[in-house]
């Protein structure tokens, strides 16, 4: 088993959640406040930061505080250990469809 799957299971956990998926989304675009990234959820803040923990505590977000104000940004890489595990999960015969497909592209006519 490889070193990597208990990172990989602590990030599965903490992207199962519907709501953690959904800050992860919105953080792919930019950093925010935390106020900002409760403002669609019909949640009671102190709920949000239970699911900005456990993105913290996977590895997926960082956050940093000024003053008042809670940042929280997406940590650059977090999300490569699973990118990595469905590397792993392609078969064969997906590899193999995958040149076929290059091989076809590059000795088909131009035009066609």
């Amino acid at each position: 088993m490889p070193k990597y799957y208990d990172e990989l299971d602590v990030v599965l956990r903490a992207l199962a959640d519907p709501t953690r998926r959904a800050v992860v989304e919105r953080l792919a675009k930019s950093p925010a406040v935390v106020s900002e990234l409760a403002a669609p959820f019909s949640m009671a803040l102190p709920s949000l930061m239970q699911h900005l923990k456990v993105l913290e505590y996977a590895g997926v977000v960082s956050s940093q505080k000024h003053g008042r104000v809670r940042t929280v940004s997406l940590r650059p890489g977090a999300l490569d250990v699973l990118h990595l595990w469905l590397g792993e999960q392609r078969t064969p015969a997906e590899h193999q469809a995958d040149r076929l497909g290059t091989h076809l592209t590059r000795t088909s006519p131009k035009g066609t």
